[in-house]
């Protein structure tokens, strides 16, 4: 019985000479799944992510707050300890996240409207909610100026 194959299958395989040897990881490669959706995980990832919405301070609270960063501003070298809880703004989506960052105070920027912490963050004064300061004079002078009520 004579076969399919039977005039090949005595034969040399065949060698390339003008092709290089391709090495299995590559050849390997050729058949690698394909992923059609790629990002689509990403996506999903971001979609599910939750943000805050801003919480909008009374004018009192305003007032209150600017009062104790001009108070700080004075004794700017001192150094003032603080603890600040401020918004800030998502980069991809309505809304944000408040975030709540300590640390000596560099400066008080009434033209740029920020404070720059010992560590060069710079926190912007009308995302401020909550201002804690460590002095120990401006304690006195009802320094607690926080959110809680």
């Amino acid at each position: 019985m004579k076969g399919t194959y039977d005039d090949i299958i005595d034969r040399a395989r065949h060698v390339s000479t003008t092709r290089s040897h391709m090495a299995a990881i590559d050849r390997a490669a050729q058949f690698s799944p394909f992923a059609a959706l790629s990002g689509y995980a990403d996506a999903i990832k971001e979609t599910a992510r939750q943000t805050n919405t801003r919480i909008e301070l009374d004018e009192d609270r305003k007032i209150a707050l600017n009062d104790l960063l001009q108070r700080i501003a004075e004794r700017i070298n001192e150094h003032p300890e603080i603890v600040v809880t401020y918004f800030q703004p998502d980069v991809k989506k309505n809304g944000g996240a408040y975030v709540t960052a300590n640390g000596a105070v560099k400066r008080v920027d009434g033209l740029k409207r920020v404070v720059i912490l010992s560590n060069c963050e710079e926190i912007p004064f009308d995302e401020i909610i909550e201002l804690d300061c460590r002095m120990a004079e401006l304690i006195d002078l009802d320094c607690s100026c926080d959110s809680r009520m």
